[in-house]
């Protein structure tokens, strides 16, 4: 039974997050990406684009960070000095441009960083985070029908700015609401260090800040022997379905120089497939002949099983009849010791 569910559940969710990548049936409108030092989101931002520009779909990147326009982005929308508002009015105005001319229904809206915008509202009192996203996914206009999917970056290791009001909702937790796809993003090396520290029932290692040494940003780690090249990223996908159940999952990102940008097929494997995650296990042929060890001896001599096999039990003396119908008799022979009462015997 284990390996079909392996093998169910293989299929459903790598079907899932070739989903998500290529923005096929619009699979989450609202995708949060979060990155560290440790991991940034930069490979997965540029996987999007890869698959978008394969699906002919139009990318406008949202520039918080990003100082020059990367390849394959059709619009590039840079932030400086500017508040919410005008950031929303421009961002709508650039497809606007380009729909008259080459019209697509599909639409892709990335942010590379959405800490300096949050950072900035005491600078902007006008601004609403919900509101904000929702002007991207909201349509132009009533006869538009633009299916458009937002993929907003937040960095786990820059500090949250102090709240108003006790009670308002952080950021984090806002967007973490309003996504309909979380995608947490991890160093390969580290989780594999990570795990061999667990297959040892040792305490996980720690990296970058959460080492909390001083002067330690970004957390170092040599090749671990007999993994060869961890490269790679590795994805934790927390996916919502529009029925309210979620879907967890682990995926790992190969390197983009192993695949060319015109590559088709799915190069995303579930994390638990990986040779240097989960590695073969090496059966040995002497295995089963091995019997558990103890402090006296299992087995038997060959003077032993000849002994064994000699025995006649009584039940075989009752089986041998001379004919058909004679059944089961009890063959006992009376001792010195037993009493004989005929009376009992009646009875």
């Amino acid at each position: 039974m284990a390996p079909v569910n392996l093998s169910h559940r293989r299929t459903h969710n790598l079907l899932l997050i070739s989903k998500l990548l290529s923005l096929r049936d619009t699979a989450s409108p609202l995708t949060l990406v979060l990155d560290s030092l440790e991991q940034p989101a930069t490979p997965l931002l540029k996987e999007y684009i890869r698959r978008a520009k394969l699906s002919k779909v139009h990318v406008t990147l949202i520039a918080f960070e990003t100082l020059k326009q990367p390849e394959r982005v059709d619009a590039f929308v840079t932030t400086r000095r500017k508040s919410s508002a005008e950031i929303a009015k421009e961002v709508s105005a650039v497809y606007q441009a380009v729909a008259s001319s080459n019209p697509s229904r599909r639409r892709l809206i990335l942010i590379d960083s959405i800490n300096p915008l949050l950072h900035s509202r005491r600078a902007d009192p006008g601004f609403h985070l919900p509101s904000f996203l929702g002007s991207f996914l909201a349509p132009t206009s009533p006869s538009a029908k633009v299916d458009t999917s937002l993929v907003v970056t937040y960095h786990q290791d820059v500090p949250e700015p102090p709240q108003k009001s006790p009670y308002a909702s952080s950021p984090l937790s806002l967007l973490t609401y309003l996504a309909t796809s979380i995608i947490t993003l991890h160093s390969f090396s580290h989780i594999l260090a990570q795990k061999a520290a667990r297959d040892r029932s040792l305490a996980p290692p720690v990296f970058g800040l959460e080492e909390e040494q001083e002067g330690v940003l970004l957390g170092r780690l040599d090749k671990l022997t007999g993994t060869g090249a961890a490269e790679g990223i590795v994805i934790e996908l927390e996916h919502r379905r529009k029925s309210g159940r979620g879907v967890l999952e682990w995926y790992l990102l190969p390197p983009a120089s192993r695949y060319s940008p015109q590559h088709l097929k799915e190069i995303v494997t579930l994390l638990d497939d990986s040779i240097l995650y989960n590695p073969p296990m090496e059966r040995d042929p002497g295995a089963e002949n091995e019997e558990p060890t103890s402090t006296f001896e299992l087995g038997l001599t060959d003077k032993q099983r000849r002994d064994r096999e000699g025995v006649v039990l009584p039940y075989f003396d009752a089986q041998s009849g001379n004919g058909p119908g004679e059944g089961g008799r009890i063959l006992y022979d009376m001792g010195e010791e037993d009493d004989f009462d005929e009376e009992e015997d009646e009875i």
